[in-house]
């Protein structure tokens, strides 16, 4: 990292942020996900800052439920700008968790408020049979 400038203030600027505690940061932080285990069913919170309600997917497909979100770089009117630097990512991005297919879509519930995706999905009852040997029939 150079912290004496070179040929302007922005090599700087670039110098600063070109260190390795900046770079890949922005792949880090997508869709970041809290899952709370409660009672009755699991809480899915996912941080989506700078995406709206509209351009974000929930889908269930063989159990694995897969969050997308796209998000359009606004237009600039004005050709006098000039970008120093620009971090705010733009395209599409996935993620999915598996719950198993005895999930189904219309038991899961989802609500998107100040940039949090907030999905609800029910707890399956699963038999525990773990102390209890199952016998085999043989034929």
């Amino acid at each position: 990292m150079m912290l004496v400038p070179r040929k302007s203030s922005f090599d700087l600027f670039d110098d600063f942020f070109d260190d390795d505690f900046f770079n890949n940061r922005k792949e880090r932080n997508l869709m970041k996900t809290d899952i709370v285990e409660k009672k009755d069913k699991y809480v899915l919170n996912m941080d989506l800052p700078g995406f709206e309600k509209e351009n974000i997917n929930i889908s269930l497909n063989k159990g694995y439920l897969t969050v997308s979100a796209k998000s359009e770089k606004e237009n600039i009117e004005s050709n006098e700008d000039k970008y120093i630097r620009q971090e705010r990512s733009y395209g599409e991005t996935s993620r999915s968790f598996y719950l198993g297919e005895d999930i189904k879509e219309e038991d899961i519930n989802a609500e998107f408020k100040n940039g949090i995706l907030t999905i609800n999905i029910p707890k399956k009852e699963i038999e525990d049979n773990s102390g209890k040997p199952k016998q085999i029939n043989i034929k």
